[in-house]
């Protein structure tokens, strides 16, 4: 191992020679170079090895190589890159090649030599790169698309990427993604050749040498990729994909014509369709509109190309009345009414357009239930208030079981101040089922409510209630949330009588009980009795499972004028018997540190 370690370094000296040669390092920098390289190198050669040593290595050859860059840059000297540079790169190259060989499926790995490759502009090497990675992650998509488009954009060899292409399609017959992309591939290579051959004409130069397939040149064999895919991919999204893609290319009309026609013949009943179609007058209007236009045109014309894509819709809705096409409908009217514009006619239409067919997909009862609260947005927006109580009473009849529905119609009501607020929490709370969702939210709507409205007498027998009402777990919060109101309403003595009569009923909660002794801690005659009373009773809940609970009660014995310190010893005993597993040693950790005054 030593010689095969000092052969290499003795490989390094004749481009650290030329290093110090051309004043590019110092002799001292180059010694630090060999020391660093030395160490790197025993690192790699070790019977047990990491990848962690190799990616450090290339690592400082990378960082060695954009220093000598800057230092070149620095000075104006760009000679002996063949003996300098090349011999690093050639090193890198081999350092990655024993490490992709080495773990094969790190994928990163490789990705981390093809960006090297790139960076240092090594095509031959990049090529073998793609070789070797692709023939052990046949199975990823992803990585023969990189390929490819390397080979197209790069190479500028359309032939090699359409190879690469075929290989993939082989292992991966049905992915979409790979189809998209050689549909793009033949696209641009068509596109490309359509300029060379117009470029030659304008220079009137003989094309005689020159073979320019008229099929090629209309996109044919995109035509043919696009239908051998739709024989083995189903689905409309990967139609309307190709389809986005054609339509990047100015010659392909009759292509796209073909993918429109076969996906209105095979998903003419998919939402995706209709909406697809519907959206498409949007542009069919742009292209048709030439000359010059007024402001007062624009706005028409606009209008005019809206009421088509409606049109297309509300056929939609009558020959496929599903939530899905509704949901289409309503997306592309919300979409079009956002839009900026500066007629305020063109948006009043917008809003009518939109509110109008919201009302019609509820009177079909085919709105999705999440689409009630962006109806409910848009009429408090406008400003009808009766309609938006309406509409809000309708959701909650129709997903009655729904907590967020009742929500809903709680937040319209509480905003509009209305007074049937609390008979919609009455209903609320009878329609939604604790085991269903749990109905902690509304009761904590409820109570915040109440604080702001209602008498506290009314408030507080709105907490003991919710305490009874919510689950177990759920009325936890409660507690937290009424023993904080009763301070804020009632202060300290009120607060201490709910405490003592909460304590009669588990769950609780820490915070409950932290809450409680930081209560006791602000009044100007903090009791060390009360505060013992507290910690006690928290420690019987949370004594086996919270380590810092015995420190802060340990804390208080100390430091409060009524504390008793003797009382530490004690606690600590009871400490170490209560705690479970590793919150022994936590505990005694942390004690340590508080009797060296570290805590």
């Amino acid at each position: 191992m030593a010689e095969r370690i000092e052969q290499r370094l003795e490989d390094r000296v004749p481009e650290l020679e030329q290093l110090e040669r051309v004043g590019l390092f110092t002799r001292r920098e180059i010694r630090a170079v060999l020391r660093k390289a030395s160490a790197l190198e025993y690192k790699i050669q070790r019977r047990a090895l990491r990848k962690e040593d190799f990616i450090n290595y290339i690592q400082y050859e990378i960082n060695l190589l954009e220093l000598i860059k800057k230092r070149r840059a620095r000075i104006g000297y760009s000679f002996k890159k063949d003996e300098i540079e090349n011999s690093i790169l050639h090193r890198v190259h081999s350092l990655f090649n024993r490490a992709t060989g080495k773990w094969k499926e790190d994928v990163q790995l490789w990705l981390s030599h093809v960006a090297f490759c790139k960076q240092w502009n090594a095509k031959h090497q990049l090529s073998k790169v793609f070789s070797s990675m692709l023939a052990i992650h046949s199975n990823k998509p992803a990585l023969w698309i990189m390929a490819a488009k390397w080979e197209m954009e790069t190479q500028l060899s359309s032939e090699s990427a359409r190879r690469l292409f075929l290989r993939a399609l082989r292992f991966h017959p049905e992915c979409p993604k790979l189809y998209q992309e050689y549909f793009r591939m033949e696209l641009m290579h068509a596109e490309k050749q359509r300029k060379e051959k117009k470029a030659f004409e304008q220079a009137k130069m003989d094309l005689g040498e020159f073979n320019y397939s008229e099929e090629i040149l209309n996109g044919e064999m995109a035509r043919i990729i696009y239908r051998d895919a739709a024989q083995k991919i189903k689905g409309v999204e990967f139609h309307l994909a190709v389809l986005s893609i054609a339509k990047l290319f100015d010659f392909t009309q009759d292509l796209q014509k073909e993918i429109l026609e076969s996906l209105q013949a095979k998903y003419a009943d998919d939402p995706l369709t209709w909406d697809y179609m519907a959206r498409r007058e949007l542009e069919l209007g742009s292209l048709q509109s030439t000359g010059h236009t007024t402001k007062q045109m624009k706005v028409s014309e606009m209008t005019q190309r809206e009421e088509r894509c409606c049109a297309v819709f509300e056929e939609a809705v009558r020959a496929v009345p599903t939530e899905d096409i509704w949901k289409c409908y309503i997306t592309f009217c919300l979409e079009r009414y956002n839009r900026k514009t500066n007629s305020e006619d063109l948006k009043q239409k917008r809003l009518e357009r939109t509110l109008s067919v919201f009302s019609k997909a509820h009177e079909s009862s085919l709105l999705p239930e999440a689409l009630y609260k962006q109806w409910l947005q848009l009429l408090l927006e406008s400003n009808l208030f009766e309609k938006a109580t309406e509409v809000a009473e309708a959701a909650t009849k129709r997903f009655s079981l729904s907590l967020e529905t009742w929500q809903m119609r709680l937040q319209v009501l509480i905003q509009l101040k209305s007074d049937e607020v609390t008979q919609c929490f009455e209903e609320a709370v009878k329609h939604v089922k604790s085991k269903v969702c749990g109905t902690l939210p509304l009761w904590t709507l409820w109570v915040e409510w109440s604080e702001g409205t209602n008498s506290k007498e009314d408030t507080e027998a709105l907490y003991r209630r919710s305490l009874h009402a919510t689950t177990p777990a759920e009325s936890v919060t409660m507690k937290e949330k009424y023993l904080d109101w009763t301070y804020r309403n009632g202060g300290y003595k009120k607060v201490k009588r709910v405490f003592t009569s909460l304590c009669e009923n588990r769950p609780f909660s820490l915070d409950f009980f932290r809450k409680m002794i930081q209560i006791e801690k602000e009044q100007e005659c903090c009791k060390m009795l009360h505060l013992r009373e507290y910690y006690e009773r928290a420690l019987r809940e949370f004594g086996s499972t919270d380590s810092d609970l015995w420190l802060d009660y340990i804390k208080e014995e100390l430091s409060h004028p009524q504390g008793k310190p003797e009382n530490c010893g004690s606690i600590h005993w009871r400490a170490m018997k209560m705690l479970q597993g590793d919150l022994v040693e936590d505990f005694v950790s942390k004690y340590t540190l508080l009797q060296t005054g570290h805590l």
